[in-house]
């Protein structure tokens, strides 16, 4: 088979070592990949949002599969385009793909089909933004509508901020279009919890909690990133919070997509809180998430393309998908300045021995070198019986890999692993 996988960032990364572990694969697409996925995958420099580049190569090229990773093609209808031409595909048309497309669809959908989530209320009018601001207690949470690269989020601590925040979205046009409209949404309180999902439309099936470290400095201090390392399971994602997200949650978001004719088939994201009164909805992603699937695919017993292809064809609830009872860690390593400004273009040394561990996200090819070209140059990831074993081996392999001005978080697992400790304790 061939197969086909838009994008070009650390998640594509793993998937696409997941999927040339079936032995049906005979060669593997990436667009437009990476100097890392290049050892991988056949990199072909077509960006992920070219539509009709990515359609016209698949034909020509005569694809059987295709996979669409990223946000941004799903929102524009990339599956819809290549299934038009024949291509079957992973991942949710342009109508499902809205629910991480315009958060306040997301809000009003949760709200419409009773499926807990924070209080809020939607804006497309500065003015009325912000004489709601001078209403309501703090801190709060001010959300851009549409696609901001992970980062049209803003918690705002008081008036001030929240002010700033909306001014920023809605008139500053940070975010570009995307801020037109805002949400300001009650801010909760809990130990978050990632869970990606496989479903049909009809069946769903969660693969193994995450959690994801967002600050780029230890101690959840710094500015937002777009995630410096995971580790997987989540020790406060119980067997108790699992039942009630999947009755509360899972599958209601399921059949609230399909009432709204908006059947979605892929990998859903489900960012969960988990507060005093329940877990409750953060945010919904059409895809997988970045860095968890680093952490969660790694952990998949069940061959990836045989899901994908279930999904595909609806028929998700004939396969028994297994995960194995390890745990593991992605530390994330990236360049000196990041998430703000950083240098670019320094050589990439990783030891052989380590490929299989190591997921690139921002890297390029320089002649025979890689050489660092992102923020988040890649992912070192390590599985092991215990947590802590993952996380150690983790680091153990991040001092074998170099690059000038390399930084990672040294904190990656520390929180679950103290709370595993409370817990036993």
């Amino acid at each position: 088979m061939k197969i086909l996988v838009v994008g070009g960032g650390g998640r594509e990364h793993a998937i696409i070592k997941s999927l040339k572990k079936n032995k049906s694969v005979e060669s593997v697409y990436a667009l437009p990949g990476n100097g890392g996925i290049a050892s991988d995958a056949i990199c072909v420099n077509i960006d992920a949002k070219d539509i009709d580049g990515i359609v016209n190569f698949a034909v020509e090229s005569k694809v059987d599969y295709a996979v669409v990773a990223p946000d941004d093609p799903l929102v524009l209808g990339a599956v819809d385009a290549l299934e038009e031409r024949g291509i079957p595909c992973f991942g949710p048309n342009k109508a499902a793909a809205i629910i991480e497309g315009s958060k306040a669809f997301a809000k009003e959908l949760m709200k419409k089909h009773s499926i807990p989530t924070a209080r809020y209320e939607t804006f497309d009018n500065l003015d009325a933004a912000l004489k709601y601001l001078e209403a309501i207690t703090y801190p709060t949470v001010v959300k851009a509508d549409g696609l901001a690269l992970g980062k049209g989020v803003i918690i705002a601590k008081d008036k001030a901020e929240a002010k700033l925040a909306v001014k920023s979205m809605m008139s500053d046009k940070i975010f570009g279009e995307s801020g037109s409209r805002v949400i300001i949404e009650e801010f909760l309180e809990g130990p978050e919890v990632s869970v990606l999902a496989f479903t049909d439309g009809h069946t769903v099936v969660p693969m193994i909690s995450s959690m994801d470290h967002k600050r780029a400095r230890d101690n959840d201090e710094g500015l937002n990133t777009g995630g410096m390392g995971t580790v997987a399971p989540n020790p406060y994602y119980t067997e108790e919070i699992q039942e009630i997200c999947m009755k509360e949650i899972f599958i209601p978001t399921i059949e609230a997509m399909r009432a709204e004719g908006r059947t979605f088939k892929g990998c859903l994201y489900f960012g969960l809180m988990i507060t005093k009164s329940g877990p409750k909805v953060i945010e919904y992603n059409c895809r997988f998430g970045d860095p968890e699937t680093q952490v969660v695919l790694p952990l998949l017993k069940t061959d990836l393309l045989s899901i994908m292809q279930a999904v595909t064809e609806e028929r998700l609830a004939e396969l028994n998908v297994e995960f194995s009872s390890d745990s593991a860690c992605c530390v994330i390593m990236a360049s000196k300045g990041y998430p703000e400004k950083y240098d670019k273009g320094y050589e990439i040394n990783i030891p052989d021995e380590l490929s299989d561990s190591v997921y690139v996200a921002g890297a390029r090819l320089d002649g025979e070198r890689i050489v660092t070209s992102g923020g988040r140059v890649l992912g070192v990831v390590a599985t092991a019986e215990s947590l802590k074993n993952a996380v150690d081996s983790a680091y153990e392999k991040v001092g074998k890999i170099h690059f000038e001005n390399a930084f990672f978080r040294r904190d990656i697992g520390a929180k679950a692993l103290a709370y595993s400790d409370k817990k036993r304790g």
